[in-house]
């Protein structure tokens, strides 16, 4: 992995002359994102956002934090906030921030010993399940994580809007995955990050995976574009 969105981040807290990170899916053409919008402050969050943020409790993992906007606000309200991300260079960044708690690590292999009461996965949180058949390891994981009475909370989206319809009303999805599973590819500065997978999936889906999987799972707040936060717990 270059590591070049977590470049993106680094450069744009360092003031390391920071570009447009241009993203591109599998179903989707090259989009320019800016950097600056991974620094926004709560107030220019989104509604989702900030309900889970408002929500958070107790102790709490950030899981994927990018750079660190959602773990450094709950820091200043001064809860016990634990930030991770597999790039170094984003936590890097978030310790230039002043994130106190951060490691770089993958969720697959932290230490379940620890368990927190709030587990906080945003801005499209199931991404990192990558496809819908990694979903269950995924969620044993976060479940081995989540103490007694702990929740998780997590957004996705519902990707169907994206797909044409024929003239019956029915989605022209693909046959061979599950509409959700997307390649993504990111390019920065002229260079190109490995192709990798990321998982948007329909609430009810991940309903049924929560289940599966022994967790409650609540609609909590739908968003302004198929977007939604949900509330995961245990049976």
């Amino acid at each position: 992995m270059k590591d070049l969105f977590g470049k993106a981040i680094l450069d744009y807290q360092t003031n390391n002359s920071p570009e447009d990170l241009i993203t591109e899916t599998s179903i989707s053409e090259a989009d320019e994102m800016s950097v600056a919008y991974l620094f926004r402050s709560y107030k220019d969050m989104s509604k989702i956002e900030r309900k889970a943020l408002d929500l958070a409790k107790g102790t709490i993992l950030d899981i994927g934090c990018g750079a660190g906007s959602h773990a450094l606000y709950l820091q200043e309200k001064n809860f016990n906030v634990t930030a991770i991300d597999i790039s170094p260079n984003a936590i890097e960044a978030c310790k230039l921030r002043g994130l106190k708690n951060i490691a770089v690590e993958n969720i697959l292999d932290l230490n379940t010993e620890e368990q927190f009461d709030t587990l906080l996965l945003l801005m499209n949180g199931t991404g990192i399940f990558g496809t819908l058949k990694e979903t269950s390891k995924y969620l044993q994981k976060l479940k081995a994580l989540l103490s007694k009475n702990g929740q998780i909370l997590i957004d996705s989206s519902d990707l169907i809007y994206m797909y044409d319809q024929d003239e019956d009303g029915a989605y022209e999805v693909p046959a061979s995955c599950y509409y959700g599973e997307l390649t993504f590819t990111i390019q920065y500065k002229g260079e190109t990050e490995d192709t990798f997978p990321w998982l948007y999936i329909d609430y009810n889906t991940l309903q049924n995976a929560a289940h599966a999987n022994g967790l409650n799972c609540e609609l909590v707040q739908e968003g302004e574009h198929f977007d939604y936060l949900a509330k995961l717990t245990h049976l």
